[in-house]
């Protein structure tokens, strides 16, 4: 399959690689110059996606989304796919797939989880906004980008399906380092505190799979010093994104209104920038109750 990438990061390089790994031609183009193993590299967005069967874009935000759209869409061949793995508001991603829809180019938005080490081992999640012919023609390259992809329904609803479980995420995190301070003021050990919640009500992901106490539970980034697996900034975006869209559709949502809040001030004002978003636990615990 010809395929043009743009973006090509520390999450678009190894996808890119992993593609051109696979067997097809790859061209890729990124606005700092960046490159990617086995991939062509070209002289702007718009000469990657010429010809192209899909374009792939990996990008940071909705604005530089919807203008590398403006210049990729009107050079697409009709009936080629736009898919879109950037992880943006979900009001640009259905902006740009109904300008796709006015050339005659499919759209999916198709953000990840599983960060730099899942696009490196090609074991990413895709959750997927678009049509089910796309989804089913993008299908062989999620095989091979990733684990998993999830057809969400129609454009915009791979970046809800995002921005919701990351809300959930980011507010589980906050309340598992919160019982973890609690406890180590009540006297209780880490070690009993994870082996009670882990098999009891209180269990989630961000305690048995990620959990924050150092030395306890299965190796995560607080047994690294709480260098990031996912940085406490990237959590930010996504609960800013996830406060935006329920502003957008009138949804009261209390507690992710006060996670983003809470990481706002960590990694704004506080010494949470470049560090995991667990890193909320050596926070708390150097707090009182004021």
């Amino acid at each position: 399959m010809q395929i043009g990438f743009i973006g090509l990061g520390n999450m678009g390089a190894p996808m890119a690689a992993n593609l051109a790994k696979a067997g097809h031609t790859v061209t890729g183009f990124d606005v700092a110059g960046a490159q990617a193993e086995g991939v062509t590299q070209a002289n702007s967005a718009a000469e990657a996606a010429q010809g192209a069967e899909i374009v792939i874009t990996m990008l940071p935000n909705g604005e530089i989304l919807k203008s590398v759209a403006a210049e990729i869409l009107p050079v697409m061949d009709k009936g080629a796919i736009h898919l879109d793995c950037s992880t943006v508001d979900v009001a640009s991603a259905r902006a740009v797939a109904e300008e796709a829809a006015t050339k005659g180019v499919e759209a999916l938005d198709a953000p990840v989880s599983g960060g730099v080490g899942g696009a490196s081992g090609g074991t990413l999640t895709f959750m997927v906004g678009g049509s089910d012919a796309a989804f089913a023609r993008a299908l062989p390259l999620f095989d091979i980008m990733g684990q998993k992809a999830v057809h969400c329904g129609p454009s915009g609803n791979g970046q809800a399906a995002k921005i919701c479980n990351n809300m959930i995420l980011g507010v589980t995190m906050i309340a598992t380092c919160e019982a973890f301070a609690l406890a180590d003021k009540l006297g209780l050990s880490r070690e009993a505190m994870f082996d009670v919640v882990s098999t009891s009500s209180g269990y989630s992901w961000s305690m048995n799979a990620y959990c924050p106490a150092p030395g306890v539970g299965p190796q995560s980034p607080a047994d690294n010093d709480y260098q990031p697996g996912f940085a406490a900034d990237l959590m930010l975006k996504d609960l800013r994104l996830s406060q935006q869209a329920a502003t957008d559709a009138d949804a009261d949502t209390p507690l992710g209104a006060a996670a983003m809040e809470l990481y706002k001030q960590f990694v704004e004002d506080e010494d949470g920038k470049g560090r995991d978003f667990s890193a909320m636990l050596p926070r708390f615990e150097k707090r009182g109750r004021g």
